[in-house]
């Protein structure tokens, strides 16, 4: 069967907005008097994508870290003097790596590029890279699951967040790790050290502390200490709380000297997450980041090897150097040779018939176009609140779309609108495009939303809890149901939502709950005719031929210009990377797949700890993928750094 090609335009939630570069500060050697007069910031990244998640190599500020410049995550070095960071040697093919650490000439890292038997199971685990000789093995036994791992300061042993061999239960606030120590020398000889706890750091080759939520409700930092020959004892130790209630602390990274702990906390009476430091002898915190930028994110800290330096990484700043506009369109590295990828800043995007345009919502609040090449956008609707487009594949100057709040109940109103407007508005002199709405749903019909075109251009298939149910129905794209007909497609008391008509008009795809109505959290996806008939649920199964209903969250659906391949949004691949660790993400499935028809050739399309959806699907002549990696760049919107912290983070507690 013919391979997948053509383009593929999606969201990320909050990535092109973050801006991020590491920073540092020299620590005064007496860290016990005030630190207002003493900290001057450094700034170790350069400024092109985004850089996070660092680690120091020596006492002169080399640095190994993450930067997504090349369209995926990948693992750089920069060292004094040398302006140009260099790649270092990893798994090719990976798309994802996270947390490296370079130590004795060895590269310890997370990649993602092995797919476990079963679905519904991350395919994070920790690797070792010979630098020199470039020669890489595996740490993480052949499926478990491994994060964030730390190595002891004389290299010998190995921390990890473990999740080990179990399949994903669905959670993602905070994930059911455990803390695993093994040998470098022997990494298949893995011990839990403790049976609750993520983001561990050493202190000499006995003590690890961790983060975990407390029972109080506070997330905190935790220590165990190991006895001598501790490998080759069968007890699990019990941890010590080191950070009190009141605060919420994590990531935390371990003084040489044990004198102190560095952590990111969020603060009640502050809107940002800080970096502090946490004086062990006398349990206080000693502030960092909030005397340098009180109004503004910081992550995951890191000491360099003796102390002398703290890193971190933030929002550079809008008028920092570097990247300073967040490209309406981003090209993303695609493992599918005939499939190109794009990230676009906006919601829900569609493209025209001809290719050259993308609707789209921005910031889920009214409609805009943007140019398939990303060199302009303009707003159609502004003045009332949008989600979701179809682009009529019949007529150039007609979107369709959801108008009112999203996220709402049934009987909520929300109205399908078919938007009308003058093409040839659509030039360089203009920001905005008038245009004409028409609401084709009754006011008093309630919660109608996600709207499909037919190819034909004569009916739009739309969600609607007009019933008290959320069910598919089919309307007159042009009249509307007031003087137009209307039927109803599906019935039942479950979610049928996100509808996807086929291009060449046969089929229509579907995410719905009828298999599992009491958990409003499991989708799967469904075909069925657009006469009602052939109603059908697509398998995702994994590799082993596992087939897990009742657990997989699947949506966002939509058909290839060929209609021989669906692609949609899943969990399917779990989580890669501690969510704590980073900005906000609203759920818990978020990466890309395809699959054929008959529910053969699945196949995984991003890889990263955040949420991606909302695809749409093109073919590939019509996009000029030049011009998105060179003009496109440089076309955009002002970099503010504006995304939330985790929306999970409570404090009422």
């Amino acid at each position: 069967m013919e391979e997948a090609k053509g383009s593929i335009a999606f969201t990320t939630v909050g990535r092109p907005h973050y801006g991020f570069d590491i920073f540092s500060v020299i620590l005064p050697s007496n860290q016990n008097r005030n630190l207002t007069d003493e900290l001057t910031e450094r700034r170790l990244t350069d400024g092109t994508s985004v850089n996070f998640n660092g680690q120091f190599v020596d006492e002169d500020e080399t640095l190994t870290y993450i930067s997504e410049r090349t369209g995926s995550a990948r693992v750089f070095l920069n060292r004094p003097g040398n302006p140009e960071p260099e790649q270092l040697p990893t798994i090719p093919k990976s798309l994802f790596h996270d947390r490296p650490i370079v130590k004795n000439g060895r590269l310890i890292y997370v990649s993602a590029h092995e797919q476990p038997a079963t679905n519904l199971k991350s395919w994070s685990a920790v690797y070792e890279t010979q630098i020199d000789q470039r020669k890489t093995v595996r740490l993480t036994p052949r499926g478990a699951v491994d994060y964030s791992p730390a190595i002891s300061e004389t290299g010998k042993f190995v921390a990890v967040a473990s999740y080990g061999f179990r399949t994903w239960k669905g959670d993602f606030n905070e994930l059911e790790t455990e803390i695993v120590v093994f040998s470098t020398a022997d990494p298949t000889q893995r011990k839990i050290v403790s049976q609750h706890g993520g983001w561990p750091t050493w202190l000499g080759d006995s003590t690890i502390f961790f983060h975990r939520k407390a029972d109080d409700g506070w997330w905190s930092i935790f220590r165990v200490d190991l006895p001598e020959n501790f490998e080759n004892e069968y007890d699990i130790y019990i941890p010590r709380r080191v950070t009190p209630p009141g605060v919420h602390a994590f990531t935390p990274s371990a003084s040489h000297d044990g004198k102190y702990i560095a952590v990111a906390t969020r603060r009640r009476e502050s809107e940002f997450r800080h970096v502090e430091l946490f004086d062990l002898e006398t349990e206080s915190f000693l502030k960092v980041t909030e005397l340098l930028n009180q109004s503004l994110h910081h992550y995951n800290p890191f000491f360099s090897p003796k102390s002398g330096f703290l890193g971190y990484h933030r929002f550079r700043g809008e008028s920092a150097p570097g990247d300073s506009t967040i490209p309406h369109i981003e090209l993303v590295t695609s493992p599918v040779k005939e499939l190109s990828l794009f990230r676009i800043n906006g919601d829900f995007p569609s493209f025209s018939g001809d290719g050259k345009f993308i609707a789209v919502n921005f910031d889920l609040d009214g409609l805009g176009i943007v140019k398939s090449d990303g060199l302009k956008k303009w707003k159609v609707i502004k003045d009332r609140m949008a989600f979701y487009t179809s682009w009529s594949r019949t007529e150039k100057d007609v979107i369709y779309t959801s108008v009112g709040p999203i996220f709402e109940s049934p009987k909520t109103t929300v109205q399908i609108a078919r938007v009308s407007f003058d093409p040839t508005h659509l030039d360089d002199d203009r920001d905005e495009v008038p245009a004409e709405v028409k609401i084709l749903t009754r006011e008093d019909s309630g919660n109608n939303a996600f709207p499909a075109c037919s190819p034909d251009g004569k009916h739009v298939v739309f969600r609607s809890g007009r019933s008290g149910q959320k069910n598919l129905y089919i309307v007159d794209a042009v009249n509307g149901e007031t003087d137009g007909e209307i039927r109803r497609l599906t019935e039942g008391s479950w979610i049928d939502t996100m509808p996807s008509w086929s291009p060449d008009g046969e089929l229509i795809a579907f995410s719905s709950t009828r298999h599992n109505p009491d958990n409003v959290g499991c989708f799967s996806i469904y075909l069925i005719r657009p006469d009602g008939t052939d109603l059908r649920r697509i398998h995702v199964a994994g590799p082993d031929g596992s087939d897990i209903v009742d657990k997989e969250r699947i949506n966002h659906v939509c058909f290839s210009p060929d209609s021989k391949w669906l692609l949609f949004t899943a969990n399917l691949g779990g989580v890669s990377a501690e969510p704590i660790s980073l900005p906000n993400q609203f759920q818990p499935y978020g990466d890309l797949y395809i699959i054929r028809l008959d529910g053969s050739g699945l196949q995984r399309l991003t890889w990263n700890g955040y949420e991606n959806g909302t695809p749409a699907w093109h073919t590939s002549g019509d996009v000029d993928l030049g011009l998105l990696s060179l003009e496109a760049k440089r076309v955009g919107d002002k970099l503010k750094g504006e995304f939330q912290e985790p929306l999970w983070i409570k404090f009422d507690i």
